[in-house]
């Protein structure tokens, strides 16, 4: 009898089913970086001009006052409120929110701020602010009850050189829609969505640091429906679950 020498090892059942997943994760990586690719020529898409455009609620905006249109540091102003001012959209003119009080509901009017800077971004200083416009802000300390830190943020000293004027949405653009490109796109969310696939991609992409919002949440096939059911007595429990 010959005997034959084999040019390779035979691998075993775990190394197989180790190929297996290690092969399903670059699938998954990939996936990932299919989708990313769509989503970036989607918003590189240009826009379109309508021929008819037409009105979507309104918008809520800083402007000088009119007493600071003649005094001669106009221009500094008008170049720190195009860093700093901020907009607003309401499908209702005066920008008032339902609030629920007890047993009743009241309106109120919504609270409109300028931009206000962390401590990352007074640092980083990605607005490009000179030292004149850093020194018309000041630092503000407030304590987080619910997360139990202190927040300090950088706050604009004369908010009343500025006031809000409210004028019309008007939509004159919109972006061109790619149909294959929407097609594939929808074809990955839902494969992703249907196989729960998306905390294996963010721990595969993003490591374990990365906390996704969804992990939060059970799924339905994994709610356990004996939990928080304790106000019922055990015999009530068990017909709920038949029921």
């Amino acid at each position: 009898m010959h005997t034959h020498e084999w040019s390779c090892r035979i691998k075993s059942v775990r190394q197989k089913k180790r190929l297996v997943k290690t092969d399903r994760d670059k699938q998954l990586i990939k996936l990932d970086q299919l989708r990313a690719e769509l989503w970036q020529q989607k918003r590189l898409l240009p826009l379109v001009s309508l021929e008819h455009p037409y009105q979507r609620g309104w918008k809520r905006f800083f402007v000088l006052q009119e007493d600071l249109k003649h005094s001669p540091r106009i221009a500094f102003y008008e170049t720190l409120l195009a860093k700093i001012n901020t907009v607003e959209y309401h499908y209702d003119k005066s920008f008032k929110r339902k609030r629920r009080r007890i047993k009743r509901y009241e309106y109120e009017v919504k609270q409109q701020l300028l931009r206000e800077f962390s401590t990352y971004s007074w640092h980083a200083n990605n607005v490009n602010l000179t030292d004149d416009e850093k020194a018309c802000f000041t630092c503000v300390e407030t304590f987080d009850v619910k997360a139990r830190c202190t927040d300090v943020k950088y706050v604009f000293t004369e908010p009343w050189r500025y006031r809000l004027k409210v004028t019309p949405h008007m939509v004159t653009h919109v972006k061109l829609m790619d149909v294959d490109i929407e097609r594939e796109l929808s074809f990955i969310n839902n494969h992703i969505d249907n196989h729960n696939l998306e905390p294996r991609i963010n721990l595969l992409t993003r490591g374990r640091g990365y906390h996704w919002g969804g992990w939060f949440y059970e799924r339905d096939k994994y709610i356990n429906k004996i939990k928080n059911i304790s106000r019922y007595s055990p015999k009530e429990a068990y017909l709920e679950l038949e029921t």
